[in-house]
Parts: C-alpha cells; sequence; structure tokens
C-alpha cells in the first residue's frame, strides 16, 4: 500500500526515484513501513536494455529475455547442475569479484525466488529462475546478499521481502544523512554501531571477509528503534578466508553482454589478494564519521576523536594504524553512549547489562 502522495494505477508516479515508501501487510490487518528499490535507476535500465539489443543487432526495443537466453554464459548455466565459479566469472559486481564454492552454494541454498530452496544444487530451478538470478547478480547483488547472509542470524540487514520484475521489497530505515544534525549523545551511538558493524563484517563465525568498494551514506540505515544496518550491499566484495577465491585471473575472454549490463565493462576491481583489512575503516572514517562527529563534543574529548578521525582516514596509514585508531574511537564512542528509551534496540537491556 503506497502513501498517497504516491497514489497513481500504477502506484509509482516519481518514476525517477530509486526507492519507493509504502506499507506491506501479510494478512492486510497489521501493516508496517517497508522500501520498494530499483535494482537499477530508470536511466541504468534504458541504457541496459539498449546495451542487450545491441549485441544481437537488435532493434532499440527487442524481447530482453529471448536475447539473453541464447548468450552463450546462459546456455552454460542451463546445463549446469551447480553454481560454479566459472558460471560467474566476468561479472561486475563487488560480490562475485572473489567467489568461492562455499559461498555460491550459500546463493543457491538461500535463493528465495524458488520453491524447495535448501539444496546447493539447481535441480529444482527453472530455466526464468536460473535466468532471473543471473540477472540479478549481474546488475545488483543487493537482494541475493540480503538473502544469503539475513537479519535474522545477526547480519546487519534489513529484512528481505520479495521482489517483482525489476524491484525489490526490504524493511524500512532511514537514511543515516538524515541524522547528521543529531544529538552528540545519538551521533556517538550511530558511529559506535558503524565501528561495530564494520567490525562484523571483518570478523565473524563463517570466517567471510565483507569489505565496501565506495560508501556513502545512503548506505546505511536507522530502524524507528534506533537500530543501525547496511541499507545498500550493492557495493559489499566478499573474500572467503576459509576456502580462499576459486576464481581464475579475469580475462577479457570471460566478458560478456552480462559484463556490460551497469558499467559498460569499465569497472576496474581490486585483486582478491589486494584488499586491505583497512578499506572499509578508511572509507568511513573518510566520508562518514566527520559529518556524524565533528564540533558536536566539549574540547578534549573532540580533540580525542579528532586525532583518531585524523589517522584512521589517512589512505597512506598502516592497516594496524586505522585499526588502533579506530579501536581508540571505538572506546571513546562507548563511553559517550546513553542508556534511556531514545536507544530502542538496547534499553532496557543497558540498565542491567554494560554490554549494550
Amino acid at each position: 500500500m503506497f502513501d498517497n502522495s504516491l497514489a497513481s494505477p500504477l502506484g509509482l508516479t516519481h518514476q525517477d526515484l530509486q526507492s519507493y515508501a509504502a506499507n506491506y501487510s501479510d494478512d492486510s490487518k497489521t501493516w508496517r513501513p517497508v522500501e520498494i528499490s530499483r535494482l537499477l535507476s530508470k536511466y541504468q535500465s534504458e541504457i541496459s536494455d539498449r546495451r542487450i539489443c545491441a549485441s544481437a543487432s537488435a532493434p532499440k526495443t527487442c524481447s530482453i529475455e529471448r536475447i539473453l537466453r541464447k548468450t552463450g554464459r546462459f546456455q552454460k548455466w542451463l546445463q549446469a547442475k551447480r553454481l560454479t565459479p566459472d558460471l560467474v566469472q566476468g561479472l561486475p559486481s563487488p560480490f562475485l569479484r572473489c567467489p568461492s564454492q562455499r559461498l555460491l552454494d550459500r546463493v543457491v541454498r538461500r535463493y528465495a525466488e524458488v520453491v524447495d530452496a535448501g539444496s546447493i544444487f539447481m535441480d529444482h530451478f527453472t530455466d526464468r529462475d536460473k535466468l532471473r538470478l543471473l540477472y540479478t547478480l549481474a546488475v545488483n547483488a543487493h537482494p541475493i546478499i540480503l538473502q544469503i547472509f539475513p537479519g535474522a542470524e545477526g547480519w546487519p540487514m534489513p529484512k528481505y521481502l520479495g521482489s517483482c520484475g525489476r524491484f525489490l521489497v526490504s524493511t524500512s530505515t532511514r537514511p543515516l544523512q538524515e541524522f547528521y544534525d543529531a544529538s552528540p549523545e545519538q551521533a556517538a551511538d550511530l558511529a559506535y554501531q558503524l565501528l561495530r558493524v564494520l567490525e562484523s563484517l571483518r570478523n565473524n563465525d563463517l570466517n567471510y571477509f565483507f569489505y565496501f568498494t565506495h560508501v556513502d551514506a545512503g548506505m546505511f540505515g536507522i530502524f524507528d528503534n534506533g537500530h543501525l544496518f547496511i541499507r545498500d550491499a550493492s557495493a559489499l566484495g566478499i573474500i572467503d578466508k576459509q576456502e580462499g577465491s576459486q576464481a581464475a585471473a579475469r580475462t577479457g575472454e570471460n566478458e560478456d553482454i552480462f559484463s556490460c549490463l551497469v558499467s559498460g565493462c569499465q569497472v576496474q576491481l581490486s585483486s582478491c589478494d589486494a584488499v586491505p583489512e583497512k578499506q572499509s575503516l578508511v572509507l568511513v572514517c573518510q566520508q562518514l564519521l566527520p559529518q556524524l562527529l565533528q564540533g558536536k563534543f566539549p574540547s578534549p574529548v573532540q580533540k580525542e576523536i579528532d586525532s583518531a578521525l585524523s589517522l584512521c582516514s589517512k589512505d597512506t596509514s598502516t592497516d594496524l594504524e586505522v585499526l588502533g585508531a579506530t579501536s581508540r574511537l571505538k572506546d571513546i564512542l562507548r563511553s559517550l553512549r546513553t542508556c534511556d528509551p531514545r536507544f530502542a534496540y538496547r534499553y532496557p537491556d543497558c540498565k542491567y547489562n554494560d554490554r549494550f
């Protein structure tokens, strides 16, 4: 159900928006706020469709599905019983830059758009299921990441509720930039949560190392209870520290129309061995934390915060220096957090347990 401001026969009137606010119900009695997001912007979708048609020397408008079905890559997918690294080689998503078999098995096992999910084999996938998964992985892996690393299991992701065409539905959050003018207590709490999220992406029980290729304030969101989550996972890369990458070095022969739907084949991604542990922390220290924390606190504390930010935001700082600076910053922020009902995600637990 859309707000009145978005009402129309199709529900979507502001066609250039990347996302839309709506309400969702399982039973038509209880409603909750959700966000309907495009896989691609309207402009990117139009460019992508033109590239697909042009790849087959077709007119400007053509059957996208028919052309993609005829590609060599999809023909390999049709024959495949299991999703293996060679089938995703050359796709531009950072999520697939360093694929392991363990990660790809997780994609198939938890893919929510098919019945009988749970097997690592694709026997229960229809041809259209395979094409839908391949297209989604090629243009924006965000909905796949929400499905395979769900918030219900402790991952910092909103809940994936489903998709339709090139739209996906997930639980609603407010973007981080709306909190740049927050009170010092709330700013300290959000910055602390942000550093905790990045820590969980570096070190977790499944031994995956998540890193951002770039960040902006729209990539993080806050629920009504004050809890911070990753709102947009499209810039997340994943390295399997347990198995390592089973991908061959990227070469031109792996590139096809699926490599170029969004980027025009111009994306240059780092080698799997060249992603430093500090990468996400440096990006956040450069782009987000100064907006939240500068000029908010009494002089002695502000100087400590600014000093830590100065060190962790330098590209020339070593991994150890950045990790040390952000650890000090986290200790400072922890002492600035308050325990009151504004932070419903940890209240009243914080009254009885220092862990909150």
